[in-house]
This record gives C-alpha cells, structure tokens and sequence, in this order.
C-alpha cells in the first residue's frame, strides 16, 4: 500500500485534538518532564508568535490532567512513572488585543467565571484578584491537589499599545492586578507556567512573584518550541521526498530552500537551528515556499515601534549587544532591539564568549522579504502591488544581469509614485534601494567600510556583486570617480564573483534616478 503524507496541524494548537485525529506531533515531551520536575514551580518562555507556544501550553494541560492514553510512545511515556491527576486553570489571553480597561476586564471576568461555574464563588469576592485568589484556594481544598496555573499569551493584551505611554500603564494595572494572587497562593500551586512574546518586567506584571524561572535562553530548552533539521530529518522524511517529487528537485534542495527560507532562529548559544513550524507544515502542505509566517499577519505595534525609534530598514539585523540589551523588559526599552528579537524579526547568530556578546540578525528569507514588504509604504508608495510588480520585472532583468535595464525600470518606476516629505537626501534613496534589491532576494549591505572609506551599497545577486556608489544633484560620472578614486572595488576581490561598479546619480527635482554609469571590474 502506498505511504500518505501525514496531516499537519495547521492552525491546531490542542494536543489531545492533535493525538486523537493522528496529526504529525514533533514529539516535545521531554522538555515538559523536565521543566516540570523543575526546581522552580513558576516558569516562563517568550517566543515569537506561531511557534508553538500554545501547544505545549495544551500539552502541560493534558498531562497535569493525567491523560496518560495521548502520551503512549512519546518520549515522557518512558520518564513518567506515577501520572498523577491535577486540577487545571488553563486561561488564554490571546482573544484580549484591541481591548481598552473594561473591555478587558470583562474578558478576565469570563475566563474566571468558567471555572467559578465548576468550583463555587463567594459573594464577598468581588474584585478580579479576589475572585482569582479565591478560585485557587477552592480548587484546591475540593479536590485535595494542588493547582497547575496556565496562563498563555500573557501579554497578548499589551503588545497593541506597548507604544502607547497612555494606555500601556492602564491595561499593565489591569493585567497586574489579575495576576498578584499567585504569589500568595503559593501553598495551594503546584506548578505555573506563562507563556508570551515579550518580556514585561517582573516589577511591572509580576510585582511580588520573584520567583519566576525565565527558561527563554535556556540551552536545555533551546528547541523547546519550533523544528530542528533533526526533527524534520528523523520525523518527516517521507514528506521531504513527496515535496521534492512534486516540486521537480532533489531532496537536498528541497532541505536547502527550507533552510534558507524558515530555519536560522537561535533563542540562545549554543544552539541547533530552530524552523518556523508554522511556515514549515504550511510549505509542506501546499507543495511550495511562501510567505506563511508574515501572511498570518504583521503586528501593528511593530511598525509603530519602528516608527516611533527612527529604525531604518537598514538597520534591523547586524547587531552585537549582550543578553540584558535584547532580552530585556519591552516597557522599559531604549532601542527597538528588545522588540525585534522577542518578536522574531531578528534572532541569535553568533556569540563572543571572550566579552559575552551576541551576534543578531534576521533569521532568515521569509522574514527578511515579509520585513521589506511591509515597510514599502514608509518608504515608497502605498501602492504595493505597483511596486510588486516593478520588483518582478527588475528580477528579470537582473537574472540577464542586465543593470542598464532594471535601472530604467527603477527611473521609471519612481518618476510615477507621489512625492513625499524628507526624501531629498541620500539616505532615503539609499533605503529605498535596500528594501527594493531585498525583495529581490539579494544580499544588501549599506555603509559597507573599505580601507579607503565606505561605499554606500553592496548587493550579491548569485552571479555578480555590485559595487553601488549613490549622488544626489551632481552626476554618475562623479559618482563612478568616487568609486575609482578609493578602489573600492579591492575590498571584494576575493568574494569569488565578478564585480560591477555602479554609479547613479538621483534628481531631487523629479525624485527619481537622472543618470547612471555601469562598468565591470577586469
């Protein structure tokens, strides 16, 4: 009988659902023995969105629930003998965005309500960490056990306003306010586990729990959540080949335009390469790489953010900071960093032992494109199927490694988007070529540093590196001179492709490109 390719779980984040209905499981339950014969009762992890945290949130519930049946032949069959039944509060706050103080209140009280329904309510409890504190107690004198808390998406309802100075501190109170029974109900707790993306400060939402364990950038749980190559290797070898028989290419090319498209996020170091699962069972699914992680939706803060701390798209990626710079409490932030990082946008790359600092990057194709993608209105036009279009052709050209012709095509494409405010200078023009040639796929670098200075642009197609010299108001020959006078060129005379010196000169007057000069390098 011929072999199916088994189902994935899109979208299906319910272990039981996920054992029952004979979904791929990658199994993850190691990590929840482990973390849950933890020294610590209360434990925390960030990761970004769609990576799992919700599964291994529902797969804590079924196994605090003693569901011994939906772990058979997984790795926790063989680590846990007793399979002792807890009573489980298990809230999610990932329904609470766009909700003001109210709004959000009464999505707390229904969550509550749930289990008073079950365990009883004292009238006199009135306020929601009351109520909270008294639900705790209850459970556990009816059932003789101990409590497991399981909070996922704890910060679901903050990330909307994080930058907003008016209502993040309303909604902070809120959330504050909910979750201070816990520390007081230690005696009835035996285990409480938080999920989310960012990193509030303990002084901020946990302001007498103390005692959280944050597990993020722990190596044990480095693959807490997320795929290895490993895993997809050892777990989903037959679906490798059914997608490379259905996309005409060999397995390891298959293996290659997975890595380069949804692996490459590190949440410490060492560490193996993490996958996105989402975008990976959805490339499996559909028989081909897309944009799945930014296409199920860019958060809105993330743009504000940018926004709001001056980041241009040049400088996302290429940092080196240490932990308490990146892994820090998003309230408190100085840079976008912190953001970035917990949100997925950019990831651990590398680490210098010698003076502890970490090498952060974007992870990866998908995000890196999805990133440019959304920042073209910013920097180009609203107008963003114009400009997808204009990128197609540009790739055409390019993949004749005709510059001449994608330059024209850029000149006219500029010449019919509407002017904006702050775009006669340099930099702009130098933004708007960075996000342009990403979303081409190329590597781009900007203010790259040579022995005699720096050159404005580098972009790596796969046959060629071009050598990219930027002017505004004068002319191309100036800018070809630039180039010629400080040998740019030497810098890169070992990067193994030919090199092209580019020079282009942009009209402020017109806002588009006036003149330019290509020549190759002998």
């Amino acid at each position: 009988m011929e072999q199916q390719r088994q189902l994935y779980p899109i979208g299906i984040q319910t272990f039981s659902e996920i054992r029952r209905k004979n979904y791929l499981y990658i199994d993850k339950t190691e990590y929840v023995y482990r973390m849950t014969h933890f020294d610590s009762k209360y434990v925390f992890l960030s990761r970004p969105r769609r990576f799992g945290k919700s599964l291994l949130t529902s797969t804590l519930h079924s196994y605090f629930e003693g569901c011994k049946e939906l772990f058979e032949g997984l790795a926790i069959d063989k680590l846990e003998a007793e399979w002792t039944r807890y009573p489980v509060l298990h809230f999610d706050m990932s329904m609470a965005k766009h909700v003001d103080k109210e709004r959000l209140e009464q999505m707390l009280s229904v969550q509550l309500y749930r289990y008073e329904e079950v365990y009883g309510k004292v009238s006199e409890e009135v306020t929601l960490n009351d109520r909270f504190s008294g639900l705790i107690s209850r459970v556990c004198q009816q059932t003789g056990r101990q409590v497991v808390v399981l909070i996922d998406e704890y910060d679901a309802p903050l990330l909307d306003v994080v930058h907003e100075e008016k209502n993040l501190p309303v909604l902070r109170d809120v959330m504050r306010n909910f979750y201070s029974p816990l520390k007081a109900c230690d005696p009835y707790l035996r285990f409480v586990f938080l999920t989310g993306i960012t990193k509030f400060s303990q002084l901020s939402i946990f302001s007498e729990l103390n005692n959280i364990k944050n597990i993020s950038m722990d190596e044990p749980y480095a693959a807490i959540c997320g795929i290895t190559e490993e895993e997809i290797k050892e777990q989903m070898s037959y679906d490798l080949d059914l997608l490379a028989e259905k996309m005409q290419i060999m397995r390891d090319e298959v293996l290659a335009k997975l890595k380069e498209n949804y692996d490459g996020y590190h949440f410490t170091w060492p560490s193996p390469d993490i996958y996105n699962p989402f975008s990976l069972f959805n490339a499996f699914n559909d028989g081909k790489f897309n944009s799945y992680w930014f296409g199920s939706g860019t958060p809105t803060y993330l743009i504000e953010m940018l926004n709001k701390f001056g980041v241009l798209p040049s400088e996302i990626g290429g940092i080196e900071a240490v932990a308490a710079e990146f892994d820090a409490p998003t309230e408190r932030m100085t840079s976008i960093t912190p953001l970035l990082y917990q949100s997925g946008y950019i990831t651990i790359k590398g680490y210098d032992s010698v003076f502890d600092i970490y090498t952060l990057d974007i992870p990866n194709k998908e995000v890196r494109i999805g990133l440019m993608r959304n920042l073209i209105p910013s920097y180009i036009t609203n107008d963003t199927l114009t400009t997808t279009t204009m990128v197609v052709d540009l790739a055409r050209a390019l993949s004749r490694s005709d510059m001449d012709a994608a330059l024209r095509l850029l000149q006219k494409f500029l010449s019919t988007i509407p002017y904006c405010d702050n775009t006669d200078y340099e930099g702009h023009y130098q933004q708007v070529f960075f996000i342009i040639f990403n979303l081409l796929g190329y590597y781009v670098d900007v203010e790259v540093r040579t022995p005699r200075g720096r050159v404005d642009m580098v972009m790596r197609s796969w046959t060629t590196l071009y050598v990219v010299e930027l002017k505004l108001d004068k002319s191309a020959d100036a800018a070809m001179q630039q180039i010629d006078l400080k040998n740019y060129p030497e810098r890169f005379a070992l990067c193994g492709l030919p090199v092209v010196k580019v020079g282009i000169n942009f009209d402020t007057e017109r806002h588009t490109l006036a003149d330019w000069k290509i020549e190759s390098v002998k």
